[in-house]
């Protein structure tokens, strides 16, 4: 099955929107991928737009959001503080995707990127290193030495990773499930992401 027809699939409450919404991306000059566990359409290799489903809701990401001029009112900053750039239009269970009104959202991101402009990203270039992992980069320098080869998205992915786990046998069990990853210098979503 395809991946991208695997997610809708797996995300059943928002199949048919996101069924609607891919339908309109490939009709566009962008590519589609996997990157994150997610659908994401790229142009020369960058992100332009990218699809989720939620607990409460499905999204349209737009990753030069903040850079729309022409199309802003559906837009929203799901990460007020944390991000400048991204922006998501949200749909709910029921609500009908305007295509018209979407399409010209998703052709204006397509010219934007098409224009080289860049935009400021708010992405930390520094990471917090979890209790957790940090007792067994004490425990096993190899694992250190992997972990600082990695680029920082796929460190922050980890730390997450650990991070966000409640539970201390949860956050255990995770770090035995990634110390391989990282000794094989893989990222922690790297089988969602195409080479």
């Amino acid at each position: 099955m395809d991946p991208v027809k695997e997610y809708i699939t797996k995300h059943e409450k928002w199949s048919k929107q996101l069924q609607e919404l891919r339908m309109l991306l490939l009709k566009t000059p962008l590519e589609e991928t996997i990157k994150w566990g997610s659908p994401v359409y790229t142009l020369n290799n960058k992100n332009v737009i990218g699809l989720g489903a939620f607990k409460n809701h499905c999204a349209l990401w737009f990753f030069k959001g903040s850079l729309l001029q022409k199309n802003q009112s559906l837009l929203i900053n799901a990460q007020e503080g944390k991000t400048k750039n991204l922006r998501q239009i949200r749909f709910k269970a029921g609500d009908q995707i305007p295509e018209k009104e979407i399409k010209a959202y998703i052709l204006e991101a397509i010219a934007i990127e098409q224009t080289g402009v860049k935009s400021q990203t708010s992405l930390k270039t520094t990471i917090t290193i979890p209790p957790e992992l940090q007792a067994a980069f004490d425990n096993n320098t190899s694992l250190k030495t992997a972990f600082e080869k990695l680029s920082i998205g796929k460190k922050r992915e980890y730390c997450q990773y650990i991070s966000e786990a409640k539970r201390a046998s949860t956050k255990t069990s995770r770090l035995e499930k990634i110390t391989p990853m990282i000794l094989a210098l893989k990222g922690l979503h790297d089988k969602y992401r195409k080479s």
